[in-house]
């Protein structure tokens, strides 16, 4: 009797939490977005040491996921989601005096770096946006709130050529970089990078049909890729992106 008694109790207990779920999420919309990213890794604000940006190349910077939207009072609302995303970059500078720590046959040099730096950055990540919503007309609503991210696949290496480095100082010995193979500065800093990541992200959305839209996205981070203890590079490296791209509603 009193297991029939039980059963029972967590049937009308179960009921309560099924029409409540429903109640809250029956008014959800979601959407599913794809998109390109595009901007770098930089330092905040850029030093007067890097003179000159000669190229830059982006990546392969999809951005993929699905939203779901909770309408909260008047024209409010909450959103989160889950997005898988690239922020690849390769840039090519001309820097003068600029920090660096070095490795060329074998041996690690440390000093000031003048002449051209060769750096790529490869993030791979899966980010938890989460987001207030204010619609400000039938079609427009913009986004603002913290993502965070956790990476799955990253990279940070590249050389120092065509230059030379004072070791230690600005009248530390003088050692010449090359622009052959043999001849560049290398570095690898992978195993420095952090695995997590947060940032601060602003959007809009433009409905342009009935469950379709186009979206910008400006996501600035707040956390430099790297842990806080490294110093091989004199400036802290944030990943500043923009995103462009379409989004289509499932559900409104």
């Amino acid at each position: 009797m009193r297991n029939k008694f039980y059963i029972v109790l967590f049937a009308f207990h179960f009921s309560l939490i099924t029409v409540s779920a429903q109640s809250f999420f029956g008014d959800v919309r979601i959407d599913t977005r794809v998109g390109y990213n595009i901007g770098g890794t930089m330092p905040v604000p850029m030093p007067a040491t890097i003179r000159k940006l000669e190229s830059y190349t982006s990546g392969a910077n999809i951005n993929v996921g699905c939203e779901v939207e909770k309408p909260l009072a008047g024209h409010w609302g909450v959103l989160t989601g889950l997005r898988f995303e690239g922020r690849n970059m390769e840039i090519d500078a001309r820097v003068k005096g600029y920090h660096e720590e070095l490795t060329r046959g074998g041996e690690t040099l440390e000093g000031l770096f003048t002449g051209h730096v060769n750096t790529r950055v490869r993030q791979w990540m899966f980010t938890v946006p989460l987001q207030a919503t204010l619609d400000v007309g039938r079609h427009v609503r913009l986004r603002l709130g913290p993502t965070f991210s956790v990476i799955t696949a990253q990279g940070f290496d590249g050389s120092a050529y065509d230059g030379y480095l004072r070791v230690g100082d600005p009248t530390g010995p003088k050692v010449e970089l090359g622009t052959e193979e043999g001849e560049r500065g290398t570095y690898d800093f992978a195993g420095e990078m952090r695995r997590t990541a947060w940032a601060a992200d602003l959007g809009v959305d433009w409905q342009i049909a009935r469950r379709l839209g186009i979206y910008a996205d400006l996501s600035w981070g707040l956390t430099g890729i790297h842990h806080s203890h490294f110093k091989a590079i004199e400036q802290t490296l944030y990943p500043i992106y923009g995103t462009i791209g379409v989004f289509y509603t499932i559900k409104d």
